[in-house]
């Protein structure tokens, strides 16, 4: 969607601008702004100020707006399909495309009843992915009409991504796919377990990732793991629970007990 030179506005704490090393900038040459949300929302108000159209050769084009559902990073935040609307009519009417990244957009869809074709009609380009809460072993996809999947078929194999006899992880994404979608509510329910135990409001939890402030991170983390529970830092003041198909009501129930303590 974006050509060399040209720029892309996100969320700041969005995952294709903290998550993957600059890769926009290493790989493909495009820039990035961001606007900032505390919960990774949509902010149309902004978006309309830091817009940038083409304005001839002087200048930087905005030639995509992406946003991500569930936002990672947000503590697995849905963004409601009504904003979603709002910025699709934004960008068409500004000649900009829209990328959705919905690495856990099953997680939106079950927590919300969206139906998966109305989040798809937003985005010129999404991405899924069948190896979070529906367990597939591999499964990172992309979305978009034929004519954007046969030029990202060409970047697929530019960077190394091609894949040979790939039938049988094809079939473990459709079995994720046909039996793992409505059980991520049991996913949704743990998180709220978790957090509860943790301190945080469980009505702040949208679906199965709790993101819990703590001064003491690193330690925190440390002991955590002495208790036989893994939980991941993601910055100095913060540590992340994600809840998956992994995690029974038991094992909740346990390491919510074991971080009470803590």
């Amino acid at each position: 969607l974006v050509q060399p030179g040209q720029e892309v506005i996100c969320e700041a704490s969005a995952h294709i601008a903290r998550a993957e090393l600059g890769a926009h900038a290493a790989y493909s040459g495009i820039t990035m702004r961001t606007w900032f949300h505390p919960r990774g929302q949509v902010d149309l108000a902004m978006l309309r100020q830091m817009h940038a159209p083409d304005l001839g050769p002087f200048f930087v084009r905005t030639a995509a707006i992406s946003v991500e559902c569930t936002h990672n990073f947000a503590g697995g935040a849905v963004l409601p399909i009504e904003d979603l609307r709002d910025l699709r009519e934004l960008a068409t009417a500004a000649g900009s495309s829209v990328h959705v990244d919905g690495a856990r957009i099953w997680n939106a869809h079950v927590a919300t009843g969206t139906p998966l074709a109305e989040y798809g009609a937003v985005a010129d380009v999404m991405a899924v992915c069948l190896s979070k809460g529906l367990g597939a072993p591999v499964g990172s996809l992309t979305l978009g009409s034929a004519d954007v999947i046969a030029e990202a078929r060409v970047w697929r194999k530019r960077m190394g991504g091609g894949m040979r006899q790939v039938g049988i992880l094809a079939a473990a994404g459709l079995h994720a796919l046909d039996h793992h979608v409505e059980r991520l509510a049991d996913d949704h329910a743990h998180a709220r377990l978790l957090a509860e135990a943790c301190g945080v409001d469980p009505d702040g939890v949208d679906t199965n990732i709790v993101v819990v402030p703590r001064t003491d991170a690193p330690d925190f983390v440390a002991r955590a793991a002495e208790a036989g529970v893994r939980v991941s830092m993601v910055g100095p003041t913060t540590v992340r629970l994600v809840t998956h198909l992994d995690v029974s009501r038991e094992d909740a129930e346990k390491a919510a007990a074991a971080l009470a303590a803590l």
